[in-house]
């Protein structure tokens, strides 16, 4: 039989309703589609879900008779049984599956579980990863986000993070980098090496081109290996809200109509738009009601609150029109290729994924550390070339250890000099107050190989915009951020961290600054046009720093 149909944008309020109609062109139907309605009931709630449709011809009608719809519904009844004992801790998974494990797998697993926990990226977390993997529902595999699944196991996103890059390097996972569409955030490309990834895609969906922005739209997931698990490839419900989770709210809107949703959406930072190109709006929903949504002919935008618990739709386009309002939290469980790229475990684990040569990546935002020895050359004189070749090693490993404790990565060093880079300020100033903390007992532990011999360490912090590059086979960072961060450590005196006022003025690292005392200064920095401010935390401010 064949089946042609038109399928209508789904419609859906986040924990409150969902509804979508399918309208054919060919078939024994004419419409079909489900609804969904969830209401309040003492301690939980009553869910609804109907299933409509109308027949185009006398197969369909003999087919209602017979009882199609009602045989849809025992099973759709048997499944939200399923998923109600889940919740109530009486099942494992919400619904029955058979996994698609390739032959061998258990076995299998059990030696690549072995192997990840032989390396630091195990975490003692591998034994979970691999039965997630061989148990859970494709839905939840197909594309494993690290940053979510650390949150619902309650652990360390870095742990999980380095435990994904320990078990793609194990054979258990394989690493894909998505392009994804602004709008939808579908991944519109998905290639699994970083050089082979486009510069622009065009979303179908949406109907816009869009650029690759390293910071933002570039996402690292996971998915199991054909060793491991067999996926079925494809997915249903294109547009639905389990394909599409950042989006809370979706309605169709006819030309000129106005409509109340009934909508209990937390407090926080909104996206308002239509499908398709057109201008959006991006709001903060604090403690008043819900803006009113206004379709306007190019854009969306903000009308007066509406009463809680309400959200209030307007169409001016003119046209039919689907509003969209999408939380932008999903940023925060988004592995962008800009925060991988900037931490230790990838750069050890997957040192070849670099940018095609010539290619160069804008990044926003990034904090750079530079450290150096002070006294480098007189040391070398003192105990010897092979001597101090073996102790600035070791400090390397030192200082690599604390860059990734506190989720950055080692740049490059040069010569007995160090560029680490982080994505977050404050993490940048941890390690720095972790490095110049622990370098006394870095020199104590020494003390048996290398005398008295000790090393103090120069280190300046700067954060800014710059680009990515590859560079002797490297992924690399250039630009007057680095140039400063550079010219920083040229300033500090030894067993100090010398920043930029800029960077100093950072929300996260203010709050990590207060109480101690600093010294500002403004002096001129050879390479530079203006004076450069910045502040310096002597020794005995650092002896007071947040451990």
């Amino acid at each position: 039989m064949e089946l042609e149909w038109e399928e209508r944008p789904y419609e859906w309020a986040r924990n409150k309703n969902f509804s979508q109609r399918r309208l054919f062109r060919k078939g024994p139907f004419k419409t079909f589609g489900p609804s969904l309605t969830l209401e309040a009931e003492g301690q939980g709630c009553k869910a609804t879900y109907t299933l409509e449709g109308e027949p185009a011809n006398l197969f369909g009608t003999l087919l209602f008779r017979l009882g199609f719809l009602d045989r849809a519904g025992r099973v759709i009844e048997r499944l939200a049984r399923d998923a109600v004992a889940f919740i109530g801790g009486t099942r494992e998974q919400p619904f029955d599956t058979t996994p698609h494990l390739a032959e061998g797998a258990v076995e299998r697993v059990d030696g690549m579980v072995a192997a990840i926990e032989a390396t630091p990226f195990g975490q003692g977390l591998a034994r979970r990863l691999a039965d997630h993997l061989l148990t859970a529902q494709e839905v939840e595999i197909a594309r494993i986000r690290p940053l979510a699944l650390a949150g619902q196991w309650k652990v360390s996103s870095r742990h999980v993070i380095e435990l994904c890059l320990g078990a793609v390097k194990a054979g258990m996972l394989e690493l894909r980098w998505d392009l994804l569409c602004p709008r939808c955030r579908g991944a519109k490309e998905s290639v699994s090496t970083l050089a082979a990834l486009p510069n622009g895609a065009h979303c179908h969906s949406c109907n816009i081109d869009y650029e690759k922005e390293f910071d933002h739209n570039v996402e690292i997931t996971f998915r199991p290996s054909p060793q491991v698990r067999l996926l079925v490839q494809g997915e249903f419900c294109l547009s639905g809200p389990m394909t599409t989770p950042h989006v809370v709210l979706q309605q169709i809107m006819e030309p000129g109509q106005k409509r109340s949703v009934s909508a209990v959406l937390a407090h926080g930072d909104y996206r308002l738009r239509m499908l398709g190109p057109s201008g959006a709006s991006d709001i903060f929903f604090g403690t008043a009601g819900f803006p009113t949504i206004i379709a306007e002919p190019q854009r969306v935008v903000c009308g007066t609150p509406a009463t809680p618990g309400l959200v209030n739709i307007e169409n001016r386009a003119g046209r039919e029109a689907t509003i969209v309002v999408e939380s932008r939290d999903w940023v925060m469980d988004a592995l962008t290729a800009h925060r991988i790229t900037a931490m230790q475990a990838f750069r050890d684990q997957f040192s070849a994924e670099v940018l095609r040569p010539g290619d160069e990546v804008a990044i926003s935002q990034i904090t750079l550390m530079f450290t150096d020895l002070q006294g480098s050359t007189a040391l070398y004189t003192r105990i010897g070339d092979a001597a101090a070749y073996h102790l600035v090693r070791e400090h390397f490993a030192f200082l690599t250890e604390a860059v990734r404790a506190n989720n950055g990565a080692v740049v490059k060093t040069i010569g007995d000099a160090v560029m680490a880079a982080f994505v977050q300020p404050a993490d940048a100033l941890r390690a720095a107050f972790d490095v110049q903390r622990n370098v006394a007992q870095f020199n104590a532990t020494n003390a048996a190989v290398h005398g008295a011999e000790t090393i103090v360490i120069k280190l300046g912090l700067h954060g800014g915009a710059c680009i990515a590059v590859t560079l002797n086979d490297r992924m690399d960072y250039f630009g007057s951020t680095v140039n400063l961060a550079a010219r920083l450590q040229g300033e500090s005196e030894g067993g100090e961290i010398v920043m930029s006022d800029s960077l100093a003025r950072d929300q996260a690292v203010a709050k990590l600054v207060a109480g101690l005392t600093v010294i500002a200064q403004t002096v001129p920095v050879k390479g530079l046009d203006k004076p450069v401010s910045f502040i310096r935390l002597t020794a005995e401010a650092l002896r007071k720093a947040p451990s």
